[in-house]
């Protein structure tokens, strides 16, 4: 979910759960609760919603070092997210 909204910050859940195999609903519920957990911002660009990346956010991860959302999806995606 992150990838794709890292791709296009403008996608429609419909295009996000296309994309990634599952119904629109799972879809919602997903965004919904990565926008709950402070990963994802959900802004209002007319009758859409865009979505914003919060990439300084630490994953929750049993590891040393707390690697953040934006160091992840920097290795996973072409260029790295907005800030």
């Amino acid at each position: 979910m992150l990838v794709c909204i890292a791709h296009d910050p403008g996608l429609r859940l419909r295009d996000i759960a296309a994309r990634v195999g599952i119904t629109e609903r799972s879809a919602f519920g997903i965004v919904a609760d990565l926008t709950d957990a402070g990963y994802v911002v959900k802004e209002k660009d007319g009758r859409r919603n865009r979505y914003r990346i919060e990439a300084h956010v630490p994953l929750p991860d049993a590891g040393v070092r707390k690697a953040s959302v934006g160091e992840v999806l920097a290795v996973l995606v072409e260029s790295p997210p907005p800030s």
